[in-house]
């Protein structure tokens, strides 16, 4: 089995829903932070054999965007390419099986990520194929048909997180208390500049400006969030304040075979330890991360107190509560930049931003082990160990 690269990683900053990414499809984002990726190693371009690339919401995107992608960036017109959508874990997936086609000897060069403009998502026209005799025509909003909502239970993912507040009696000042956490860490991040390594600017509207901050991230305080209404059951605790947003962007790595790395001389950033992708009870679906976490450590023959970072995606704050409940991580370990409740969560992107993320954090930190994993809507988890090549 070939060992796995990781020889790039970047993303864009991600946009606030309407905001400053409006004008941009999830293809023109992808576009953007593909290119990027070859920035350091031009030639590369040229060797690549396929591109995967999550999306959840390819509506009005036209057929298969990571061929489109591929093209528009001059991958060679032979490499192959698909795009993949398992939910939130969409960009990770992607990942995930570059990792196992590289691994397998299939290919040698892979671009892998994730894009995803929910500001640009549609409503959608359901009965109207065939014409409406009687009544009025049905609309229906693509971002709960065929995301936010369970499309096996039939509800919306906040309240598998209210599954899992009754589950794990989590309160809701533990929640809030987290959410306001994560804003924090992640403001004091990016006054920091710990994400300017990772992020490609973006051009902005206005000529000769750049979109190259995470807008979402917003000061608050413990009484307002405490003041939010629930959003999801009329007695409920999870609310738009410890619940993730609505989001825009992109982000992608290019992986790489040690056969390739040593053939064309190459640096590369980390190898790719152990993945894993379990599937849980989808009215539980953000518990997903623990048997996946558990899985690749397991894999990797490593355990949670060999990991020097954990990337967990916060769909909810109840929900990375509960995970935490399960694997007991070090706090000073989790999520040490914030996450998607402060940062945001282009779901088909988020995957690969996790991982962009924790790659190049490590790397900051001088540390060498993380794992990034996320829940997925339908019930599912998916995971990753990294490990930085010094």
């Amino acid at each position: 089995m070939e060992t796995v690269y990781i020889v790039a990683a970047k993303r864009t900053a991600i946009g606030s829903f309407g905001q400053s990414l409006k004008g941009y499809s999830a293809v023109q984002l992808g576009e953007i932070v593909v290119n990027e990726l070859f920035y350091e190693n031009p030639s590369l371009k040229e060797e690549v054999d396929e591109i995967l690339i999550g999306n959840v919401f390819k509506h009005g995107l036209k057929g298969n965007p990571a061929r489109q992608i591929g093209i528009q960036t001059g991958l060679p017109i032979t490499s192959s390419a698909a795009t993949i959508d398992m939910q939130c874990a969409s960009g990770l997936a992607a990942m995930i099986q570059g990792f196992n086609n590289i691994r397998s000897g299939q290919s040698d060069v892979i671009v892998a990520g994730g894009i995803e403009s929910m500001t640009n998502v549609p409503h959608l026209s359901l009965d109207s194929r065939w014409g409406k005799r009687l009544g009025d025509p049905r609309m229906v909003d693509a971002l709960f048909h065929d995301g936010l909502t369970c499309a096996i239970e039939n509800y919306h993912m906040g309240v598998t997180a209210e599954n899992l507040v009754s589950r794990y009696g989590i309160t809701r000042e533990k929640q809030d208390e987290y959410a306001l956490e994560s804003q924090r860490k992640a403001m004091k991040a990016i006054e920091a500049g710990n994400f300017t390594e990772e992020i490609v600017p973006v051009p902005g509207l206005q000529k000769g400006t750049y979109f190259s901050t995470d807008e979402h991230p917003r000061s608050t305080s413990l009484e307002k969030l405490s003041s939010l209404k629930s959003a999801f059951k009329s007695e409920g605790s999870v609310t738009a304040g410890n619940a993730s947003g609505l989001n825009d962007g992109a982000a992608a790595l290019l992986l790489v075979s040690e056969s390739a790395i040593k053939r064309l001389d190459i640096k590369p950033l980390a190898k790719i330890v152990a993945t894993s992708i379990c599937g849980v009870q989808p009215s539980m679906m953000g518990i997903g991360p623990v048997p996946a976490v558990l899985q690749a450590l397991d894999k990797a023959e490593l355990e949670i107190n060999d990991m020097d970072l954990f990337e967990i995606n916060e769909a909810f704050a109840s929900q990375v509560l509960a995970v935490d409940m399960e694997l007991n991580i070090p706090k000073e370990k989790l999520n040490v930049n914030g996450g998607a409740i402060a940062l945001g969560h282009p779901v088909g992107a988020s995957g690969a931003r996790i991982m962009v993320t924790l790659l190049h954090e490590l790397k900051r930190r001088g540390l060498e082990k993380g794992i990034g994993s996320l829940c997925v809507g339908g019930g599912q988890g998916a995971a990753a160990i990294i490990e930085i090549v010094y």
